[in-house]
């Protein structure tokens, strides 16, 4: 029997048809999907009419659910998995779920941070709380509509069942169940019961990425906008002092130039000055509002500006000089001291000292900074990517002089952050430029821009050193002299603190002009690099095993168990235990050669270990293996992205990438003169979890800072040389590599 005789085939779902070229008709069908059963259109989530259920819950009469993510969005999942945590309290179907994006709420929403990896880790019982208190009021309601005892009930995929089979919906008793009261206390479900945490989910955006459809910043637009560009001081430590506009006004498209700089030096100089997130210059600055981003930016090219030194201008040799003194100096702060060091030292049979070294870095977000503003005087709106809206609501109602209640604030999904957006200088310079014009406007800048003008990681220099008596570690002392701050206070108490009897960490720092803040993993993402690399050699020194001299000295923290420690030995050695054993460490083929780095920070513990070859002189990473502990694994695809990318990025900077000064002037400002990693440079990175019950920490951050170490580890293996300055391909003199 022929396919046409099986199935009746319906012309108008399957045959398709198209003229051709002389005037004939060519009919095609396809068979597959002829053979299957009548296709339905699927709902489109969005557009379905949803009942308000709580701040972060509403419910259409289908049963589908919008869950309000209320964190900003930077890549990092978190507009995923935190909808998913709500979704399997509430006991619902994922695919049943539509993820919006919340604006800044300060009433209903707490920490809308997205910074210091701690998203998941600090929301993540609060919205399980969310999604279990929904679920048990659903339930009550339905309970009372078949007058029975809520306990008789039993959801799934969100339907109520009753002993004798009868169903509802949560659709059905979504408006009743919104005005009853909210329970106190209900009960979450066991880890085991989690049907949707723990499995891989897609990325709620990703059709809307791949397809270009708005989402992020540079995407929104209003009716009647202009856009900006800001010409800023070409180096830091000058100020405008002149300019001519004359060209620039000249141009077709530019409406009007004009110049802020006034609001903002009156919040730095006034009392109001309350918020770490502005990092704003005195000087005046010129604005080109135009038609589009290309007339901006020509115009703000066109404009002759002269400016003045008002305070000194910095270089990078100096920058070198003044960390070195610094280290070598007596003023420090100390920020954690067990023991005697100064006794343990002068005891010593031998002494191992090192300094290790790393540049400034921009964070050099693909998507540039931008942010829109129509503010008048019955409202201000602003919107656009923003890691602290909060903190950015605060700084423009101080700025402005308007009351906090009346910010508005609506979050866009950010094309990278990595810290940069934790700053809300192009929010507040966008607040001050329409609060001028009375008029909607975007402000956009350049690459140049943003890497010559933003917020940089610190130049930093840590001096390590530890003393050996009989052939043991009986003292560590960690120096620390960084520009502008030093590590955050719970920093000292990462490993080894607690593993030694005699441990001091001292810190100083040089106050600069050159805007810095934190950047992935703050003051870890070369500490990290720094200890890992000594403890290499310190292993070495002392004739032991690189794992074996962690695992002891874990367990001496064990043995006495310190409150005030922020790693678990027990988890690290667990991480240790695992990345040796995945990794065939010690292993190794011929040619290959292994570096090994485990490291604490962000409340996440984890290993690495990094092989690589040398080609022609030149070590190549080729694979890294990596074990992580970070509890609970909300979303496993997420968190894979994460961890991935953070072990990639933190091999390019560690390898690569450089940033300093010249008479305060960015010697980069484009992706031609800073290296950034490269496709054909990025490894296999080979992903383990520590399975466990124990709630969830971040993931964002905490595989970047032990990766330096693990290749500096491993070049050291092919090449004989200790690496302690990045970027690492920069100081490797590749005439004496032996590898």
């Amino acid at each position: 029997m022929t396919p046409s005789k099986q199935i009746a085939f319906s012309r108008r779902s399957f045959l398709k048809t198209s003229a051709l070229a002389g005037g004939g008709m060519l009919i095609g069908f396809n068979l597959f999907n002829a053979c299957k059963p009548e296709a339905k259109v699927p709902i489109d989530l969005s557009q379905l009419n949803y009942n308000d259920f709580n701040a972060y819950i509403k419910i259409s009469k289908e049963g589908k659910v919008t869950i309000f993510s209320p964190n900003p969005e930077i890549g990092q999942g978190v507009k995923t998995s935190m909808p998913m945590i709500i979704a399997e309290e509430l006991d619902v179907a994922w695919e049943d779920v539509y993820v919006v994006q919340a604006p800044l709420d300060t009433e209903n929403y707490t920490r809308q941070v997205a910074g210091g990896s701690q998203s998941i880790r600090l929301s993540w019982q609060a919205l399980r709380q969310t999604g279990a208190t929904a679920k048990q009021m659903l339930v009550n309601a339905a309970a009372a509509n078949w007058g029975i005892d809520a306990s008789e009930c039993s959801v799934a995929k969100g339907i109520i069942t009753n002993a004798k089979g009868e169903k509802l919906g949560y659709g059905d008793v979504v408006l009743e169940a919104s005005t009853l009261e909210v329970p106190e206390d209900v009960t979450l479900k066991d880890p085991k019961d989690f049907t949707i945490i723990g499995k891989g989910a897609g990325n709620v955006d990703i059709d809307k990425i791949v397809t270009g459809k708005p989402l992020f910043g540079l995407d929104y637009k209003e009716e009647g906008m202009l856009y900006a560009s800001v010409l800023r001081p070409p180096a830091f430590g000058q100020v405008l002092e002149s300019f001519d506009d004359t060209a620039a006004r000249a141009l077709s498209g530019v409406v009007d130039v004009i110049v802020i700089g006034e609001k903002a030096r009156a919040y730095l100089e006034g009392s109001k000055k309350t918020s770490w997130t502005a990092q704003l210059s005195k000087s005046d600055k010129m604005v080109v509002l135009a038609k589009t981003t290309w007339d901006a930016i020509k115009g703000k090219r066109a404009i002759k500006a002269i400016w003045k030194n008002d305070s000194e201008l910095e270089s990078t040799e100096s920058h070198d000089k003044l960390l070195l003194d610094l280290l070598e100096g007596e003023t420090f702060k100390t920020r954690r001291k067990d023991g005697n060091v100064k006794k343990a030292f002068a005891n010593a049979d031998k002494v191992l000292e090192r300094i290790y070294e790393s540049p400034f870095l921009p964070h050099n977000c693909m998507e540039p900074m931008n942010f829109f503003a129509n503010i008048t005087s019955e409202k201000v709106h602003l919107v656009g990517p923003i890691q602290t809206p909060a903190e950015a609501a605060k700084v423009v109602s101080d700025l402005l002089d308007r009351k906090l209640e009346d910010i508005h604030i609506d979050m866009t999904r950010m094309g990278g952050g990595f810290g940069r957006r934790l700053y809300g200088d192009f929010v507040y310079e966008v607040a001050e430029i329409s609060n001028a014009i009375n008029k909607p406007v975007k402000m956009v800048s350049t690459r140049e821009d943003d890497m010559t003008t933003g917020v940089y990681r610190p130049a930093s220099k840590y001096k390590i050193s530890a003393s050996i008596k009989d052939g043991k570690l009986t003292g560590y002392h960690l120096k620390e002299a960084c520009i502008n701050g030093n590590m955050y206070g719970l920093i000292p108490n990462f490993f080894p603190a607690a593993a030694l009897e005699n441990y001091q960490v001292d810190t100083a720092n040089y106050k600069s002009n050159i805007t810095t803040g934190a950047w992935r993993a703050p003051y870890t993402n070369f500490l990290a690099s720094a200890e890992q690399s000594f403890f290499d050699e310190l292993a070495e020194v002392l004739e032991v095993d690189r794992v074996q001299l962690h695992l002891d000295l874990l367990e001496n923290a064990k043995k006495n168990p310190e409150p005030n420690i922020e790693y678990s030995p027990e988890r690290l050695q667990g991480v240790i235990k695992k990345v040796v054993d995945k990794s065939n460490w010690g292993k190794t083929e011929a040619g290959v050669y292994q570096g090994f780095s485990v490291y604490y920070c962000h409340n996440t513990h984890v290993a690495e270990v990094a092989d690589i070859i040398m080609d022609n002189g030149t070590p190549i990473v080729k694979k890294v293996t990596c074990a992580v502990d970070c509890g609970i694994v909300v979303n496993p695809l997420g968190a894979m992205n994460q961890i991935k990318g953070g072990v990639i990025d933190g091999i390019g900077h560690a390898m690569y990438s450089d940033f300093g000064f010249n008479n305060g002037v960015p010697q980069s400002n484009n992706f031609s003169t800073y290296q950034l990693i490269r496709m054909a440079q990025t490894p296999k990175v080979d992903v383990h979890f520590i399975e466990n019950d124990i709630d969830p920490t971040g993931l964002g951050e905490p595989t970047l800072p032990p990766v330096g170490a693990a290749v500096a580890n491993a070049i050291y293996k092919a090449t004989g040389k200790r690496l302690t300055k990045q970027p690492y391909m920069s100081n490797l003199d590749l005439e004496k590599v032996v590898g």
